[in-house]
């Protein structure tokens, strides 16, 4: 298992460490709902280290962007960022990323999942026909996650950067904690709001910036925060998980990801005739949002049945929602079975147990 520069810092704050993605990564410290609620109604700091990142520069960089992405990179200017998917031959999603233009037409950062790294890192160089430059530079880039209504207001004594105003997918370049040329951007997870950080691992600099957070965010009570929290925190705003809700087989339409597939824009890109005909042709599937009408909690892979108890699709993801004292969660369903509070039932231990779709987010 790959470490993060923050490992030790976990291990000495007593996380429950655990395997993600290939790194040895903290799964909760005080449990998984107190660190919930502290991102809901404070601020919290997630070591998301074991994301990828590849910067592209060069006269060629967006070229390759909009062949392989599905939205619309064009469209983006210096400090702007860009939520958008890899979509493979057959219109199946090979990744979800953000993309962050660094340098109009010239330099970009794709921000990409820890678990295809290797596998985005080669599907676009496969298509780098042009010669566009390009960098991996996962391996010695930090990433914290400062998410929560007070996050901003806490770290902003840390920065010279205006970040009480920096607006949805922007971001800004500058000093933090003492350290230069990191990357404050403002694309959370978690609904809370917040800012992200991305920085090299120099000179000390993840131990510096970690410090500095904490001891500023001592008062306010800001708290190191897990990846189990991240998971629900995530599903209640209906935000989807690559590899649970979106995956090589599944396309960004049936996802509920139209509004990043850009069929319109100028450039062909990966299976965007395919999806041309998904679209004029109508999807046979939709991912939804359900919460529970009874008791019980849906996980991955359950079936989802109709009335008559015929199989209609399956739960992608599934919890007991913390800030909502109920059990939500997202799945396939076949799309006569998607309109907003269709009853449905799920297949927990060979019981069918009632719910009804939902909304995104969840309420």
């Amino acid at each position: 298992m790959k470490n993060t520069p923050f490992t030790g810092k976990h291990v000495a704050l007593g996380a429950r460490m655990a395997a993600f993605a290939g790194y040895n990564m903290p799964i909760s410290y005080s449990g998984i709902n107190d660190e919930h609620a502290a991102v809901r109604n404070n601020a919290g700091v997630f070591d998301v280290s074991h994301m990828g990142e590849f910067m592209l520069k060069g006269a060629n960089a967006l070229e390759l962007i909009q062949r392989v992405t599905t939205n619309d990179a064009s469209k983006l200017t210096s400090g702007k960022a860009q939520y958008s998917s890899l979509t493979n031959e057959q219109g199946g999603i090979v990744d979800d990323l953000i993309v962050y233009c660094i340098e109009e037409n010239n330099v970009y950062m794709l921000v990409v999942n820890a678990s295809n790294i290797e596998k985005d890192w080669n599907w676009i160089s496969e298509r780098n026909t042009k010669g566009a430059e390009m960098h991996n530079i996962s391996d010695k880039t930090c990433l914290l996650a400062i998410q929560g209504p007070n996050a901003c207001k806490i770290l902003q004594p840390l920065t010279s950067q205006d970040i009480m105003n920096l607006k949805y997918y922007t971001f800004v370049k500058g000093d933090f904690a003492g350290v230069s040329n990191v990357i404050i951007s403002a694309t959370g997870y978690t609904g809370s709001g917040g800012v992200e950080i991305y920085f090299e691992d120099k000179d000390d600099a993840a131990s510096k910036i970690w410090d500095a957070i904490f001891e500023t965010g001592k008062a306010a009570g800001i708290k190191p925060i897990g990846l189990g929290a991240r998971d629900t925190l995530r599903l209640e705003m209906g935000y989807c998980l690559y590899g649970n809700d979106i995956d090589d087989a599944t396309s960004p339409l049936e996802a509920g990801l139209g509004w990043i597939t850009k069929l319109n824009k100028a450039e062909d890109f990966t299976a965007k005739a395919i999806l041309e005909q998904q679209k004029a042709a109508g999807i046979e599937r939709k991912l939804v949002g359900f919460e529970m009408l009874e008791k019980g909690i849906p996980r991955h892979d359950y079936l989802i049945k109709d009335a008559a108890g015929q199989t209609i699709g399956k739960v992608t993801s599934g919890t007991q929602a913390p800030s909502l004292n109920k059990a939500i969660g997202l799945g396939y369903v076949a799309v006569g079975h998607a309109a907003a509070d269709t009853e449905i039932y799920i297949d927990i231990r060979n019981t069918p147990v009632k719910a009804k779709v939902v909304k995104f987010p969840f309420a």
